[in-house]
């Protein structure tokens, strides 16, 4: 991959801002959005803060008074693809985003009729014959102005550029290239800052792409470090102490010797999911996604360190603990999916948990200062991969009745290569200890073949069916105790709850519907309490903010994504969009295209 030069405007205040002292920057950017970030007036991460609770404190609107909820102003993007993520309001501007062509505009909340300024990149195309599952983005990040640089908003473009704007102006401030789309490697995440970097993933493991994150500095956009999943020790930066207190987990020369000759070349692991930090501890926490190809069969091994869920130095990106959830995967279980940060009581001491749902059908909970495995259980009693996971190895107990092996086509696999949870970003109510998903319940029939690997084309390997789990549903909302396994209520939903949840201290759990709901339960029990139909269907999360001691709800609308495949780009095939149109045949009787943002508060 090459860098892009800087633009003019970065390299003149790179020159004006001069030497900066290497300490005092970071702490200070750190702590102005951390600061921010528990304002509930605001909503600056995509995560909502560094924990990735998604929750709020406020109370304005609560389980009593919800049903009094309405629409108070929208906005339409003017962009038909799928709209995951959610718009992060800052000190009483909203900033808006959309799939491809990744415009952004930014609203004044004293006058949301009009725009105060707006973003239209310039991009290649040709990105959008190699994204994998729509043209999505998972949205903007934030950083307060610095010692050099103005409050900025960056963004990932789906042509494999980051850019940083003047979150005031909309100025460009500068822009790099992170991926090579004629390798296939696209972006889709959303960044993500902490300290002084911005941290940006990589999509593109269904073309063979080898997965990485970068840190890039939020002044200047120049690479801090970049960290991959597969090869040698230096390319992941293992850190000499990497994973001592688990040495079960594997420690070195992993990234090469689990894979046959040069396959970790093209193996996949790319990280387009969710981050988590530890302010305390200067940790980075993610997952690694699915490796390359699908078919099992053509890498051997256990292919590390895809499907890890990794604990790394924010400062040089080394890694303490790598924890492999799903060795050798044979499914697309693609790990990277929402990391919940809490602290817990365990066997009578209160402990830093990371807590993740998986796509592999598990929930896990480790201890984020080491990685200790404390605990990992089925999303739902229906998964069948796997028995369960033993919790002195952190393996799983496979049933080897659903393996993906050649020369046969497994069946009734639980869950689907959807996984039973995917993107969305869930929420963690800190007061009753207790975390909400929205759950997809999709399972699949799969037949493997063999096919080569030619640069910038699908790596895939299967051919998919997929249907509705065998509770006759394709999605849930469930809340559960990460530290018991147990799970307080949960409820059905006709499909995949695929955006995710928020919650606040008003008893509430708000989420998205892909028919194009917006409903609220009520988080003590689960009962629906409020709903609204939007325009078209939800694959993002709502957020909640203040504006002039009046609380709001937003939320994105615009159907699309993986479950929306076959809508967007008219799919008949059951098998086409990698199985997911057979899943949502039906979606199209029940909503269509159209994106945008809806805006409610209490009618009375």
């Amino acid at each position: 991959m090459r860098i892009s030069k800087f633009t003019r405007t970065a390299v003149a205040s790179a020159v004006c801002s001069g030497a900066l002292l290497s300490v005092s920057i970071p702490a200070q950017a750190n702590k102005a959005l951390d600061r921010l970030s528990k304002e509930d007036t605001n909503w600056v991460m995509q995560t909502k803060d560094y924990g990735a609770t998604h929750f709020s404190d406020m109370t304005q609107i609560n389980a009593h008074n919800v049903q009094h909820l309405q629409p108070v102003w929208s906005f339409s993007t003017g962009v038909l693809n799928g709209h995951e993520g959610g718009p992060l309001v800052i000190d009483g501007i909203m900033y808006v985003h959309t799939p491809f062509p990744n415009n952004i505009f930014a609203i004044d909340l004293d006058e949301p009729g009009k725009i105060l300024w707006e973003y239209k990149p310039k991009q290649n195309p040709a990105a959008r014959a190699v994204a994998c599952c729509d043209v999505v983005n998972r949205g903007l990040a934030y950083a307060p102005a610095g010692d050099g640089y103005p409050a900025t908003i960056f963004q990932n473009q789906l042509d494999g550029h980051v850019v940083a704007l003047n979150a005031k102006t909309g100025e460009l401030l500068w822009k790099m290239e992170n991926s090579d789309i004629a390798m296939g490697s696209t972006l889709t995440v959303a960044p993500f800052v902490a300290k002084d970097k911005v941290i940006v993933g990589s999509s593109g493991a269904e073309l063979g792409v080898r997965g990485y994150a970068t840190a890039y500095n939020i002044k200047d956009g120049k690479q801090a470090w970049r960290v991959y999943a597969t090869g040698p020790d230096a390319d992941i930066k293992l850190a000499k102490d990497f994973n001592s207190a688990n040495p079960h987990y594997g420690q070195f020369g992993l990234g090469l010797k689990t894979w046959e000759g040069d396959a970790w070349k093209i193996g996949g692991g790319t990280n387009w999911g969710w981050y988590a930090f530890d302010p305390d501890l200067d940790m980075l926490y993610y997952g690694s996604g699915n490796p390359a190809p699908w078919n099992e069969t053509m890498r051997p091994g256990d292919n590390k360190w895809t499907m890890t869920i990794w604990g790394r130095d924010i400062n040089t990106g080394e890694a303490k603990f790598g924890y492999q959830k799903t060795p050798h995967d044979e499914w697309d279980y693609a790990g990277v999916n929402y990391m919940g940060l809490s602290e817990q009581l365990v066997d009578g001491k209160m402990t830093k948990l990371l807590t993740h749902p998986d796509r592999n059908g598990l929930v896990y909970t480790l201890n984020r200062e080491n990685g200790d495995l404390v605990n990992a259980f089925k999303i739902d009693d229906t998964v069948n991969w796997v028995k369960k996971v033993d919790l002195k190895t952190g393996l799983p107990v496979r049933d080897p009745e659903f393996s993906t092996h050649m020369d046969h086509e497994a069946k009734g696999i639980c869950p689907s290569a959807m996984g039973y949870h995917n993107q969305g970003i869930e929420s963690y109510d800190p007061n009753k200890k207790l975390f909400f998903m929205g759950t997809n319940h999709i399972c699949m029939d799969w037949e493997p073949f063999m096919l080569p690997y030619r640069a910038g084309q699908f790596f895939v390997g299967a051919t998919l069916n997929m249907y509705p789990g065998p509770k006759g549903t394709l999605g849930q909302v469930k809340a559960m105790n990460s530290v018991t396994g147990k799970f307080e209520w949960e409820i059905k939903e006709k499909f995949a709850v695929w955006g995710g949840t928020t919650a606040t201290a008003g008893d509430l759990v708000f989420y998205g519907t892909l028919d194009g709901y917006i409903k609220a339960l009520d988080s003590r029990n689960g009962k629906e309490l409020w709903k609204f139909k939007l325009p078209s269907g939800v694959i993002g999360h709502p957020i909640t903010f203040g504006h002039k001691g009046k609380q709001y709800v937003a939320i994105y609308y615009g159907v699309g994504g993986w479950p929306g495949v076959g809508l967007v780009f008219d799919l008949q095939d059951p098998t086409a969009g990698l199985g997911a149109v057979g899943a949502f045949k039906e979606l199209a009787h029940y909503t269509q295209q159209g994106g945008g943002v809806m805006v409610f508060a209490l009618g009375y």
